[in-house]
């Protein structure tokens, strides 16, 4: 196989020219990110998310540029929005002009658009075993229960459990064997890894084979209009988190701990994570809050009690509620009708539409002050 180098990507690239500046997109300093690996190309295109919608087809077209490249496998083109520079402010002479991205300050790094989804807000936990995929499933179906458009996206996915969670078996179709149909159910769309593959097949992957199958769920996926699509994250600090806080435009995330000390140590490490990529914490829930004993009454803290409560307040950020351990909560998520959507009022799926109101109050006022907000891109 013929090998394939930067500078033929970029000599390809040249050719596909800016619209509004009349100039190809490389001495425009728009390209950035080049990866040649074993002829598979990656690059970004830097844009302004205002015209990302005029943007898709020029997208297309460097994408096709380089596919005509001898010993080229596949190609990988991501509009990434740039942030403009303060006035005053210099510029790189490297590329400078119209359409030029601006310097970045450090932590805003560039941030993969999604099409037609005006917000993204990660479900964290800093381990697993806290309740965080059950706590994703009702707060997407909160979220819908208000009225709001919701999607999930099922970002763990060595341990996938949504599609169960959610009620939904059978594998997404495609209009075109490119872009696929998210799977639906409870007024929400959700795509997961768990669609793709069986329950109980392992999924053996490395690093960044866990990081092209996230970005193809995020910009391959026909996700429509959304006002809000949950990730439920894999637990931890790894690589597929960093990757997703980077690369996808956050409006925020939640965090998920239970009480006791060393799930709160974990907690924390997310909850720092965000903070060093530039992505909010909108709060922290603690999950197995309390056990009340369905006989006679009696409540037990067997996880302790208060600790994210505490935790929160030590570390500036909000609370956003406590959710117990209970039976019906556990065998309503086992069998894929969530409690928020199974018994909606009850007192437990109220806490979820509690957290939901606070999650989408704040997510709300960052759009209105024009944070993080991925623009509308129609995908042809």
């Amino acid at each position: 196989m013929e090998r394939i180098t930067e500078q033929q990507v970029l000599a390809a690239l040249s050719g596909v020219v800016e619209p509004a500046a009349g100039r190809d997109i490389v001495s425009l300093g728009m390209v950035s990110g080049v990866v040649v690996r074993d002829g598979n190309v990656g690059f970004s295109i830097e844009v302004d998310p205002r015209k990302g919608a005029q943007m898709e087809p020029m997208r297309k077209e460097a994408e096709s540029k380089v596919q005509t490249l001898p010993g080229v496998v596949s190609v990988t083109a991501v509009l990434t929005a740039h942030k403009e520079a303060p006035a005053g402010t210099a510029q790189s002479s490297h590329g400078a002009g119209p359409g030029s991205p601006s310097k970045q300050a450090p932590g805003q790094a560039a941030r993969a658009l999604v099409p037609g989804v005006r917000a993204i807000v990660a479900v964290a936990s800093g381990k697993g075993g806290v309740g965080k995929s059950t706590t994703t499933t009702n707060l997407a179906v909160a979220l819908a229960s208000l009225g709001l458009k919701v999607g999930v996206l099922d970002a763990d996915i060595y341990g996938p459990s949504q599609p169960r969670m959610l009620g939904i078996a059978g594998r997404p179709t495609s209009p075109d064997g490119k872009i696929l149909r998210p799977m639906e159910n409870y007024g929400l769309k959700c795509m997961s890894m768990g669609f793709l593959v069986a329950e109980d097949t392992p999924m053996i992957w490395r690093g960044p084979m866990v990081q092209s199958a996230l970005q193809q769920m995020l910009r391959d996926v026909e996700w429509g209009e959304l006002d809000i699509l949950v990730v439920d994250m894999p637990p931890g600090t790894g690589d597929a988190q960093l990757s997703m806080s980077q690369q996808v435009p956050l409006a925020g995330a939640v965090i998920v701990s239970t009480p006791q000390d060393i799930a709160l140590l974990d907690a924390r490490k997310g909850l720092n994570m965000f903070r060093k990529v530039d992505v909010p914490v909108l709060g922290i829930v603690e999950n197995m809050s309390m056990f009340i004993c369905p006989n006679c009454g009696h409540e037990s803290h067997i996880f302790s009690h208060g600790g994210a409560e505490r935790e929160a307040e030590r570390l500036g950020i909000e609370f956003l509620g406590g959710i117990p351990l209970d039976i019906e909560i556990r065998e309503t998520s086992d069998s894929g009708r969530p409690i928020v959507v199974s018994n909606p009022d009850s007192a437990h799926a109220q806490a979820y539409v509690k957290i939901a109101q606070r999650v989408w109050d704040k997510v709300a006022a960052g759009l209105a002050d024009g944070q993080r907000t991925a623009p509308h891109i129609v995908m042809q």
